[in-house]
């Protein structure tokens, strides 16, 4: 798989923001991809989306079924929000637009390629700098 981020912790509060995005390219032109979303802290497992690919130019799709508990009842309430991407993608770089219907309006993204998915990262190594 190829991975793509944006991931940063936000100075003033600490929280973890930004996007993964996992792409897995089929036989042909047709991928199979994950978008790991980052609101404050760690993510959902990752949102599975599927597409094409042509010419460098990446068209995916797919359902976030997002999990939430209200509070104080505890009841557990289930969103669902039809995501598209749309963009370029290049062995260092992905540009393009998202689209998660019913969160904010579309954004532009720009995400770099890195190693692996920020939660699949080696934490012992890093908490010991």
């Amino acid at each position: 798989m190829q991975v793509y981020s944006n991931i940063f912790i936000h100075k003033e509060t600490g929280d973890l923001l930004g996007y993964d995005l996992a792409v897995k390219r089929d036989r042909g032109s047709g991928v199979d991809a994950l978008l790991y979303v980052y609101e404050g802290g760690g993510s959902d497992p990752g949102v599975p989306l599927s597409g094409q690919i042509s010419n460098n130019r990446l068209s995916i799709q797919g359902t976030w079924v997002e999990h939430l508990v209200e509070y104080p009842s505890k009841k557990e309430i289930v969103q669902e929000h039809f995501v598209k991407i749309v963009g370029v993608m290049d062995s260092a770089t992905f540009r393009g637009e998202l689209t998660i219907k019913g969160m904010d309006e579309d954004e532009r993204v720009r995400l770099k390629r890195v190693r692996r998915i920020w939660s699949c990262k080696n934490w012992s190594r890093s908490s010991s700098n």
